[in-house]
């Protein structure tokens, strides 16, 4: 009895397997007879999707002529739209043409040591070759079905998959070639598996090889001995920059889409990054009057967009009201790969945007602790301001550009990346990819060794407290691992407030040498006295070296011997068409040691005169600004002894009244107005802030905080340690107080706010 029940088991599980196989109605992948039905119905009463179909459909009746592989997806849906034959006949005379090849690998990987048999252009011809075999699958033979089959498996699927994938033929691991080739490679081959699983019993075990293993490239933790970075963000951003990350992702996306639909009923391997992706593709962007733009840090250009992967996200059942915001800012055509409403995946599968808000419910500042980005905007609107800052990692896609800066001003990227280009000119190895090419401090010339364009830093740059209460915001860049060949302490500090962006950089050396600041930017700049001014059409800022030295305030730089010299230097332009003129400016004399401080102020139009009046003001031990504007004062101070220069002494100044230990703090109070009325507060670094025997305040650790005190109104953020117990003076015990923008309960002892707070940073 026992073994007649084992023979029916194993009858039912080789029928259920057989039963399975049939089951498998193509179209099954993603032009799937539900998706153009639903184009179909929406094309009634949605002018929008009439005409694109017009333009997908043009695109395909100009490839009925000749064997396009490249042109097979708009063949594919132009058939399943329309049913006409002319359209299958030519996909079929495609597969035909693709299939007598003798092999789809390309001489250069060919000639590589082990041989790679698979690349790009293979994966690419796997995509294509899926889809068109999926659309037309009903109109060939058992045969023909066969005879393709055996050839796509030949010189597609084995290739692809046994170089990357599967034992014994595989070359590949996540440490050398995970990042976008692989998902390309991968599953590309993976969607021309499932188009094949009928014909192929191997082609559905590959099928559900790659479904499994799919978590192990969103989860990929890097490693040391290699110098590889971590695929993901916590935060859910990828460090190749948003060109590369978006097209990772979309491939990955695009085959779990595909794996679904052609296996009802059963769920994916889960990838808990998913859920994060969103976020990271909508804080990259910038809205803007005009086509959106993104930051462009690394190998990416600003009119790259992630609309593809956000449609596929949505496909999948990640939908957020914000991520129909964002399909609203995208302009059809803006970029090469995009998967606009006039293109066959967008056609299908990008959502009804009607209900879009028209703004997106998100935090004005993000933070990429892992991989060293962070977004400061001033609102969500178009032509907003926004500040980009990185100091991460350095390897393949990403630059050697720690500490830098891109600056977005009412819709242009006023201080900018100056790009990069085609990866075969040496204009890439030489200059973009380089430090030249990015708003950071050189040293005797030099920026990050030009090796770690291969072989990586491997000490790598970092973020830290990141703050934002609407009124000031912060972040602390960390760039001296990777000049830790040139640089012991290499901090640059973000401080923006009204209308201003003070960055401040705390820079020491092995040994004495010439400091030199960078700037690149758009538009055309104009040195006037202590200030460079650039301007590009009806945008404009002043960039104002304050110390160690103002800018020379005029050409006769002789008489100014100590101050800022400044160079007008060339670099090509992304399209190596020209030239394009960046500043350097020059500190004179060799110095070991020096704190920088640069005014970066937001004018409303290239002839606003509403500009602050600074004034350098110093003492002992510290230096300063009192800044003047609107009927407000901010006085900043930095400690000149907390620069890592003592050990267990504190750094204890005493600053017009104030004593303190932090690194630097402003207080902002109004014109006339005694400084103790002061009702924001920002404190770098500082384990209290002391004045007239009353603690503004105290903790037993050095914290990072804003403070904004309005009516009986407390609002206060904190960050780094993980615990927090801080004490803020209030003369009468607030209605209410909101900790990093959460509220929290009121806990007043003798005029003092007391905080316990667990902090992530």
């Amino acid at each position: 009895y026992k073994m007649k029940k084992f023979f029916v088991c194993v009858g039912g599980l080789f029928l259920s397997f057989s039963l399975y196989a049939q089951q498998v109605k193509h179209p099954a992948l993603l032009f799937t007879k539900a998706r153009v039905e639903a184009a179909k119905s929406r094309m009634e009463s949605d002018t929008c999707m009439a005409r694109c179909w017009e333009d997908i459909r043009k695109v395909a009746d100009g490839a009925l002529k000749g064997n396009n592989f490249r042109r097979a997806d708009y063949l594919s849906l132009a058939y399943l739209m329309t049913g006409d034959q002319r359209y299958a006949d030519r996909l079929k005379s495609i597969l035909q043409s693709l299939t007598d090849a003798k092999t789809w690998g390309s001489e250069e990987m060919l000639s590589r040591k082990p041989v790679w048999r698979s690349d790009l252009g293979l994966s690419h011809k796997c995509l294509m070759s899926a889809l068109a075999y999926d659309a037309i699958y009903e109109t060939l033979s058992g045969q023909e079905r066969k005879d393709l089959a055996e050839k796509l498996l030949r010189l597609g699927l084995e290739p692809a998959l046994g170089d990357w994938v599967l034992e014994p033929t595989r070359i590949h691991t996540l440490n050398s070639m995970g990042h976008n080739w692989w998902t390309s490679c991968v599953y590309n081959a993976g969607l021309l598996a499932l188009a094949l699983q009928n014909e192929l019993p191997q082609a559905r075990e590959w099928a559900a090889t790659l479904n499994e293993v799919m978590p192990e490239w969103f989860g990929f933790a890097g490693d040391v001995l290699q110098n590889k970075m971590k695929t993901f963000d916590e935060a859910g951003g990828m460090y190749e920059s948003l060109n590369y990350a978006n097209f990772g992702i979309q491939e990955a996306l695009q085959y779990r889409i595909a794996w679904q639909n052609a296996h009802p009923g059963q769920k994916a391997s889960p990838v808990p990054q998913l859920e994060k992706l969103p976020d990271y593709f909508l804080q990259v962007c910038y809205p803007r009057t005009g086509i959106l733009y993104d930051i462009n840090f690394g190998d990416s250009h600003k009119n790259v967009t992630a609309e593809s992967s956000m449609m596929l996200l949505y496909a999948l059942g990640i939908q957020r009201p914000d991520m129909l915001w964002y399909f609203n800012q995208v302009q059809d055509g803006q970029h090469r790969d995009g998967y606009f409403r006039n293109r066959p995946m967008g056609f299908l599968y990008m959502p009804d945007v009607r209900k879009a808000p028209e703004t997106p419910d998100l935090p004005t500042s993000w933070l990429l602790k892992d991989f060293g980005w962070a977004m400061m905007r001033d609102s969500w609107k178009k032509d907003a301001t926004m500040l980009a800052v990185k100091s991460g990692h350095t390897w393949n896609h990403s630059h050697a550009d720690a500490n830098s800066l891109i600056l977005f001003h009412k819709g242009v990227d006023i201080l900018k990346d100056a790009g990069n280009c085609s990866y075969p000119n040496p204009e890439y190895r030489g200059y973009f990819f380089q430090s030249d090419a990015h708003n950071v401090v050189l040293f005797n010339g030099e920026g990050q060794s030009r090796e770690q364009q291969y072989e990586g830093s491997y000490l790598r740059g970092s973020l830290h407290c990141l703050m934002d209460n609407g009124q000031v915001k912060y972040v602390l860049a960390n760039g001296t691992g990777p000049m830790a060949d040139k640089f012991s302490r290499n901090f640059r500090h973000f401080l923006w407030m009204d209308k201003v962006i003070y960055v401040i950089d705390d820079i020491k050396a092995h040994h004495a040498g010439h400091f030199e600041w960078l700037w690149h930017y758009s538009g055309k700049a104009v040195k006037r006295g202590p200030d460079l001014t650039v301007t590009s059409d009806s945008v404009s800022v002043v960039i104002r070296p304050l110390y160690p030295r103002l800018l020379a305030l005029s050409d006769f730089v002789h008489d100014y011997p100590e101050d800022l010299y400044w160079e007008v230097k060339t670099g090509p332009t992304e399209d190596l068409k020209g030239k394009e003129e960046y500043y350097s400016f020059h500190l004179p004399g060799e110095h070991k040691r020096i704190k920088g401080m640069t005014a970066i102020i937001l004018k409303d139009h290239p002839e606003d005169k509403d500009l602050p009046y600074m004034e350098k003001r110093e003492g002992k031990d510290w230096i300063g600004l009192r800044v003047r504007r609107g009927g407000k004062v901010t006085d900043m101070y930095i400690n000149q002894q907390a620069d890592g220069r003592l050990m267990h002494n504190n750094s204890w100044i005493e600053a017009d009244g104030w004593t303190t230990d932090a690194y630097m703090f402003t207080v902002t109070y109004d014109e006339g107005a005694d400084p103790s009325t002061a009702g924001d507060i920002f404190v770098c670094y500082g384990s209290a802030l002391r004045r007239g025997g009353v603690s503004y305040y105290s903790s037993l650790s050095k914290l990072f905080v804003i403070q904004h005190a309005e009516g009986k109104e407390l609002d206060v953020h904190v960050q780094g340690q993980p615990y927090v117990r801080a004490v803020f003076h209030a003369g009468s015990r607030p209605s209410s107080l909101r900790v990093n923008g959460h509220a929290e309960k009121v806990v007043y002892e003798e005029g003092n706010v007391i905080l316990k707070k667990q902090v992530k940073s």
